[in-house]
C-alpha cells in the first residue's frame, strides 16, 4: 500500500516498508501540510483560486486517511493519528457541502465554525505526526549508535547533530520516552569515551549529551554524575571538549565541581592555562571561572594548591601588562582580552557565587591577595592588582 505525498524536491510514495531515511522524507513533508493547513484551514487558499479539492495539503492529509487501516491500525501509538485524520475528513466535507448548498448567513457560519475545528485538528495531527517523526528518528538514531564503528564518520555526526537540533527545540515527554527506553544517553558516552573514535565524532556526542541536559536536567544530570562523561571531556582537552565542560557547570552547578574536584580533575584543568593553543587557554580560564561561582570551598582550595593565582598573575601580565580594566562591565574587551584583570575577575566569581558562605568568601578573598603578592612581581604590578581585587570583588 502506497500514499502520494506531494513535497519539495516532487511526488513521493508512502510506504512504511521503505528505507527509514524516505519514511522520515515523506512525515516531515505530511506534517508541513499539516501546519500549511492549520494556518489556512479555509475551504479555499487566501488567493481564492485553490479549493480543497485542489490543495495538496487536504489531498496529502486525506489520501493518508483513506489508507489509514492498512499504514495506521497495525501501530498503537497511530490511533490518535488515525482519529484525527476521520475527524479531519467529515469537517472538510461538511465545510464542501455548507459552501455547495448556498452563499447565505447559515452557510456562511457553518464554514468559519468548521474552519476553526479544521485548524485544531490540524494542529493535532501536525503534533502527532511529529510524535511518529520523532520515534522513527529515535529508532534509526540508537541502531546507527549501536553500531557506530561501522557507520561512516560524517553520517554519525549528521544523526548526532540532528538529535541536538531535535531536543533543543524544548521539552517534549513523549520523545523523553522514547529517549530513554532506547537509552540514547549511554550510546552517546560510550562514543564520547571511546578513543577509537576521532575527536570531531567524540565532540559532537559531547554538545548532545550536554543538549539533553538543557532537555531536562532532573532526568539526566544522574547519568552524567554517575558516568564518564566528564572524565571523557577533560580527557579530550580540546577547546570544544572544554566548552561543554562549561556548559554542564553552567547547568548542573555545584554538585558536578563536586565531582570533578572528588575525581581529582582540578590539576588537569588548571594545566590548560598553560597550553600552547590560546584557544585552550581561554576556554579554560572560562571554565576556571565556573568552577569559581559554582565550586564549593573543597574545588577552590584545589584550584589554588595549584598555583590557580601564579598562573592568572602570569596570564594577566602577558596580556594586558598590568593595564586596570572594569571588570564590572567591560564584557566586549574581555572577549578581545580574555585574561585581562582575570585575577580581579576570578576574585568576583568567588564573592558573588553560590558555593561558599560568606565566612568562605572573606577568607578565600584574602588568600587571592596573599598569593598575588607571593607571584614574583614587581611591587608596581602587584599593587596593580592588588587594587583590582579590592576594587572589582565590591558589591
Amino acid at each position: 500500500m502506497e500514499v502520494e505525498v506531494e513535497a519539495e524536491g516532487g511526488l513521493f510514495c508512502f510506504n512504511p516498508k521503505d528505507d527509514t531515511q524516505q519514511v522520515l522524507k515523506i512525515l516531515e513533508a505530511l506534517k508541513q501540510a499539516s501546519h500549511d493547513l492549520q494556518k489556512n484551514p479555509d475551504s479555499k487558499k487566501t488567493d481564492g483560486k485553490i479549493s480543497f479539492s485542489h490543495s495538496p495539503a487536504i489531498k496529502a492529509l486525506l489520501e493518508l486517511e483513506n489508507e489509514s487501516e492498512s499504514i495506521l491500525s497495525n501501530d498503537p501509538h497511530l490511533t490518535t493519528l488515525s482519529t484525527h485524520l476521520s475527524a479531519l475528513k467529515t469537517l472538510i466535507h461538511n465545510s464542501y457541502n455548507a459552501r455547495q448548498r448556498d452563499h447565505g448567513l447559515r452557510s456562511f457560519l457553518i464554514r468559519r465554525a468548521n474552519s476553526y475545528e479544521i485548524s485544531r485538528v490540524a494542529g493535532s495531527i501536525e503534533s502527532e505526526i511529529q510524535a511518529w517523526i520523532d520515534r522513527e528518528f529515535i529508532e534509526t538514531l540508537t541502531q546507527t549508535l549501536r553500531r557506530a564503528g561501522e557507520t561512516k564518520e560524517e553520517v554519525l555526526i549528521d544523526l548526532m547533530e540532528q538529535f541536538e537540533e531535535r531536543i533543543a527545540r524544548g521539552f517534549d515527554r513523549e520523545l523523553q520516552d522514547a529517549i530513554l527506553r532506547s537509552k540514547v544517553f549511554v550510546e552517546l558516552e560510550t562514543i564520547l569515551c571511546d578513543f577509537k573514535f576521532s575527536k570531531k565524532v567524540r565532540e559532537t556526542s559531547a554538545f548532545a549529551i550536554a543538549e539533553l541536559i538543557k532537555f531536562n536536567k532532573d532526568v539526566f544530570v544522574g547519568q552524567v554524575l554517575m558516568g564518564k562523561t566528564v572524565r571523557a571531556l577533560i580527557s579530550l582537552s580540546s577547546v570544544r571538549s572544554i566548552q561543554v565542560l562549561c556548559i554542564l557547570i553552567r547547568s548542573i552547578k555545584s554538585p558536578i565541581v563536586d565531582e570533578i574536584e572528588s575525581n581529582g580533575e582540578i590539576p588537569k584543568i588548571i594545566t590548560f592555562l598553560s597550553s600552547d593553543d590560546f584557544s585552550i587557554r581561554t576556554m579554560a580560564m572560562d571554565c576556571v571561572l565556573e568552577i569559581g561561582y559554582f565550586g564549593r570551598k573543597e574545588a577552590i582550595d584545589a584550584m589554588l594548591e595549584e598555583d590557580l593565582v601564579k598562573k592568572l598573575v602570569e596570564l594577566q601580565k602577558s596580556e594586558t601588562r598590568g593595564v586596570l580594566m572594569d571588570v564590572r562591565g567591560e564584557s566586549k574587551n574581555v572577549e578581545r582580552h580574555p585574561f585581562s584583570s582575570c585575577v580581579a575577575r576570578f576574585a568576583v566569581q568567588l564573592e558573588v557565587g553560590e558555593g561558599l558562605r560568606q565566612r568562605e568568601k572573606r577568607a578565600l578573598k584574602q588568600v587571592v591577595l596573599k598569593r598575588v603578592k607571593e607571584a614574583h612581581v614587581c611591587d608596581a604590578e602587584a599593587a596593580t592588582i592588588i587594587a583590582e581585587v579590592l576594587w572589582g570583588a565590591s558589591p
